[in-house]
């Protein structure tokens, strides 16, 4: 609405969970090739689609809050950096590797119950109001466990 320029970011905002994270580049990076910007900005529409056709069936998380209800699907921000290194390359190309990451972190943190921590950082009231627009990164700061 006539300040555009004032939205567009710049790359060295990062948001509270990016620097959690540490190493997690800020969505406003789109000049790179793999940028992280250009990933989130392309699946925003597929997250309007999800939920225009799954409608509750699919947890925004956090946006739809920090606790999921039983049943429901869930999407998450995930990054693959902290766990790619702990499982074998076994021939996979750098994006099937980081997809094969995310999924067996997954596996293995709901087979040991830590996802439940992951639900739930540890964040300061004000952080957690200021993650639940700004998003979270699934896994960083986890209680109870270095994510």
């Amino acid at each position: 609405m006539g300040n555009g320029a004032a939205r567009a970011g710049d790359t060295s905002w990062r948001r509270l969970t990016e620097v959690r994270a540490g190493a997690a580049r800020s969505l406003f990076h789109f000049h790179a090739p793999g940028s992280v910007g250009k990933a989130t900005h392309a699946g925003l529409p597929w997250l309007r689609y999800l939920r225009q056709r799954a409608g509750h069936r699919v947890h925004v998380w956090p946006f739809d809050g920090w606790d999921v209800p039983a049943g429901r699907s869930v999407v998450a921000e995930v990054h693959p950096s902290p766990w790619s290194r702990s499982f074998a390359r076994e021939g996979r190309t750098a994006r099937q590797h980081d997809a094969f990451a995310i999924a067996a972190w997954l596996r293995d943190v709901d087979g040991d119950g830590a996802l439940v921590r992951c639900l739930d950082p540890t964040l300061e009231p004000g952080e957690r109001a200021t993650a639940r627009i700004e998003g979270w990164i699934l896994g960083v700061g986890a209680a109870g466990k270095r994510t």
